[in-house]
């Protein structure tokens, strides 16, 4: 059991871990009803073959002295928001009434990061059953094949130490996540403290994290200061082409945009005008995923090696971690006429997007409030940078 360390209810866990798992679910109210841990715990061990340690969070105490209840409840919710698994077992019974795990179920079900098992015959436990089939959380019949499916959700873990302990594995393991703190590293602060608020996550299963919120304290080295009181958002990063087509007044320069109604935008028709761009759910370089993105919006197909290399910026960053790798390309009267005749364009694969291609003088775009400062700006370092060549 040395590759596994329990930590009990009140006591602080190490300050490195490989992975986490919190053991979620009703606690006996009364001597006659054995506890469940004991036996969750050692089918962990048994089955725990990552190469550091596994700390296992017990909302027991380990010497039958509960801690004080503010203390008890304060612990409870700190490691249960910030282990990687949190495992619900819930055999809802007499002297198991688990009212409290009703409420750490409603706090955690939505989060990713559960796994789910009642005894078939258990009381009351309809609910959370379908909630867990519906939204594809892992659901057991049996204590043991609750563990198991806990410990394939957590698979080898990564070693993480000190404020990175509070970033579960569902987040760390995103490349957004990723390179944002590798971007505060090379600064030389440090996360002291996360939470993850909330994921919006796509794919068949669910399986995929597309959009996240994460609550972190920083410590900003230049300031010698922590900021608090901010939440990091981020999703994968585009790649996005500016097309266009030179004109001797660069107030009649045309450009390619895709018209497309997003649900944030507040202009006076509620749709946005936007470079065509996006992220491949498949990775690839970022010209021929901006090829794929500037075909899949406009119709109009063309070579990666077309594409001239720009900056890759934030587009907000005071609100989103995530960038844009900017390309370029002069397009031919023939090619511009082309994406004058695109109709709109619906996204394929069941997606809903719906992108109307328009081509538009800069003129327009700037007498105009459809397109943000974004995207504005990504036209003027374009058009700059290409007239100096």
């Amino acid at each position: 059991m040395e590759n596994v360390i329990v930590v009990h209810a009140g006591e602080e866990p190490p300050d490195r871990w490989t992975a986490s798992l919190f053991l979620a679910g009703p606690t006996p109210r009364t001597p006659d009803v054995a506890s469940w841990r004991p036996a969750a715990l050692a089918e962990v061990v048994s089955r725990w073959a990552g190469p550091g340690p596994l700390v296992v969070f017990v909302p027991e105490p380990s010497d039958a002295v509960w801690p004080e209840y503010d203390h008890q409840r304060t612990w409870e919710l700190r490691w249960g928001d910030r282990a990687d698994v949190v495992l619900f077992w819930i055999p809802r019974g007499p002297g198991m009434p688990a009212l409290t795990t009703n409420d750490e179920w409603g706090r955690w079900k939505d989060s990713g990061r559960v796994v789910l098992g009642t005894p078939p015959d258990a009381a009351s436990v309809r609910y959370q059953r379908g909630y867990a089939a519906d939204r594809h959380i892992p659901l057991a019949d049996t204590l043991v094949d609750t563990v198991a499916a806990a410990m394939t959700v957590l698979g080898p873990g990564a070693d993480r130490a000190g404020g990175h302990r509070h970033v579960p594995l569902l987040l760390w393991r995103t490349p957004s996540f990723r390179s944002w703190l590798c971007a505060q590293t090379a600064a030389g602060n440090v996360l002291r403290e996360a939470r993850l608020e909330w994921t919006l996550r796509v794919g068949r299963r669910l399986e995929q994290v597309f959009f996240w919120a994460l609550h972190v304290h920083v410590y900003v080295a230049a300031e010698d200061r922590v900021k608090d009181n901010e939440v990091v958002l981020s999703r994968p990063d585009i790649a996005s082409v500016l097309a266009y087509r030179r004109a001797p007044a660069l107030a009649d320069t045309e450009i390619v945009l895709v018209r497309e109604f997003r649900s944030p935008s507040s202009s006076q028709d509620g749709f946005v005008l936007e470079l065509p761009g996006g992220s491949q759910p498949e990775p690839m370089a970022p010209a021929e995923a901006a090829a794929a993105e500037f075909a899949e919006e406009t119709g109009l197909r063309l070579p990666a090696e077309r594409l001239v290399p720009h900056n890759s910026r934030q587009l907000a960053a005071t609100m989103t971690t995530h960038r844009q790798q900017l390309f370029s390309v002069e397009l031919t009267e023939e090619e511009l006429a082309q994406v004058r005749r695109t109709g709109p364009i619906r996204g394929g694969g069941g997606s809903s997007e719906l992108t109307h291609p328009r081509v538009l003088r800069l003129a327009e775009l700037i007498e105009t409030s459809h397109a943000d400062w974004t995207t504005l700006g990504t036209i003027t370092e374009v058009l700059l940078t290409t007239a100096e060549r």
